[in-house]
């Protein structure tokens, strides 16, 4: 089974490892963990994320408009390719500029 670890790296800095799909996504708690103690910007770190598909898209969709409502800027370093081809086809890179 795949899985997914998210480890806070600095307090405004989380590294995403494993896999962003349907599969890895099914427990909302761990956003909610995430948003603990955010300050004004949240920065996803994906350099180590290996697969990515629709619903890891819309879970990091879900994510900003989560974080915007608390006046958090979710900003996501190192996109895999696969992730930045799935926002070219969705239209929603600019989401994340």
């Amino acid at each position: 089974m795949p899985n997914l670890h998210f480890s806070r790296v600095t307090d405004d800095t989380v590294s995403v490892k494993g896999e962003l799909t349907r599969d890895t996504l099914k427990n909302e708690s761990l956003l909610n963990q995430l948003l603990e103690n955010a300050q004004s910007v949240l920065y996803f770190d994906l350099c180590e994320v290996s697969r990515v598909d629709t619903a890891g898209l819309a879970w990091l969709i879900h994510s900003l408009g989560k974080l915007k409502r608390q006046g958090v800027r979710l900003e996501l370093k190192n996109r895999p390719e696969q992730l930045q081809n799935l926002m070219e086809l969705g239209q929603v890179t600019t989401l994340f500029e």
